[in-house]
């Protein structure tokens, strides 16, 4: 007998009116028909609730009296729905037509979860020309486990563009308060603590850059390299706390071992010094720490890692007017000039 799992979409919403019908349509319009619609809107003040109420019962609308941020959603989304395969969505990203049905196809009994591409689009749904994971790095997939326990992260995507297992789910929710703006990392290093993970290499739908978009860097502050650090931090706690109660072993620098983090500790460093979180960080320092990381930890080409080691010298003792440039560039795609976007690309072509 074929498989035929029942999904359920999640979609969470704070104050994303102009967005919503897109998502909500786009849930509707899946192939795979044995599904559940489930839209939680968080206390918004904008046309939300009236856009919500249109739907009737094509969908099955949570309304909170309280704004209790993504986590709460997450949690009384989860509480109300019944599927084997939950998908969590933001309500400014979309699915298209055939992602439920390819999810399914693929979708196998030792799965916790599968993850996909998105294409990356503008505010008004135009596609960038990227998807992410950004260029040609594939997704991980099967023991990610390992990378979660080496590195402290592995190749994945935003919220919407993962599919979860109930089973897996039932184990680490309720999300906990500390974890209310940060649930889809809370999800994302949890969940492969407790099985395989598949990855489907297409966009099966589309991520939304936006200038009120918590995560897309479309502008260069410093605030947002401070909100990645948190997060990264939390992100090695969460898993020094709850891997070792799996049986699985953490090393003790697990906060240095991936180069990514320590980019952002840097970055933020040389954009904002007197903001910056780690009182004890200097450049010098950080450039030796993601030079370490690069060579001893990444899975990266020897001339992908010079040009990245390159990249942190020069951001980390270059004039600021001269780094920030470097910075824009490699954080942000999008804001490259034409010319810079070939030599990036060819670059990277030689560096595969």
């Amino acid at each position: 007998m074929t498989f035929q799992p029942f999904v359920s979409i999640i979609i969470n919403n704070y104050n994303y009116g102009r967005f919503l019908s897109k998502v909500i349509d786009s849930s509707l319009g899946q192939t795979y028909l044995h599904t559940e619609i489930i839209v939680i809107d968080d206390c918004s003040t904008d046309n939300s609730r009236e856009i919500i109420t249109s739907y009737g019962d094509r969908i099955i609308p949570l309304l909170h009296e309280v704004n209790g941020k993504q986590g709460a959603a997450f949690n009384s989304g989860f509480s109300k729905s019944k599927g084997d395969i939950v998908l969590f969505l933001d309500s400014d990203d979309y699915l298209y037509p055939h992602a439920v049905q390819r999810i399914v196809d693929q979708w196998k009994p030792e799965f916790v979860k599968i993850h996909y591409r998105l294409d990356v689009v503008d505010v008004n749904g135009k596609k960038r020309g990227f998807s992410y994971p950004q260029g040609t790095v594939k997704l991980a997939s099967g023991e990610v486990w390992r990378s979660l326990v080496n590195i402290g992260t592995y190749v994945g995507v935003p919220t919407s563009g993962n599919a979860l297992s109930r089973q897996a789910l039932a184990q680490i929710i309720p999300i906990p308060a500390d974890y209310n703006t940060t649930s889809d990392d809370y999800l994302s290093v949890l969940v492969p603590l407790y099985g395989a993970v598949g990855s489907i290499e297409e966009p099966l739908g589309a991520y939304r850059l936006h200038d009120s978009n918590q995560w897309a860097l479309v502008t260069l502050t410093a605030d947002r390299f401070r909100r990645f650090i948190l997060h990264d931090l939390q992100r090695c706690q969460l898993l020094k706390e709850r891997a070792p109660q799996l049986g699985y072993d953490v090393p003790e620098d697990l906060d240095f071992r991936f180069f990514g983090r320590i980019w952002s500790r840097l970055v933020s460093l040389r954009l904002s010094p007197h903001e910056h979180l780690i009182a004890s960080d200097r450049p010098l320092n950080l450039i030796y720490l993601g030079i370490r990381a690069l060579w001893k930890y990444s899975d990266y080409t020897w001339k992908k890692r010079l040009i990245f080691s390159a990249w942190l010298i020069w951001v980390g003792i270059a004039p600021l007017p001269l780094a920030q440039p470097a910075i824009q560039w490699l954080y942000s795609p999008q804001s490259r000039p034409k010319p810079i976007h070939w030599a990036l690309t060819k670059l990277r072509s030689l560096a595969s």
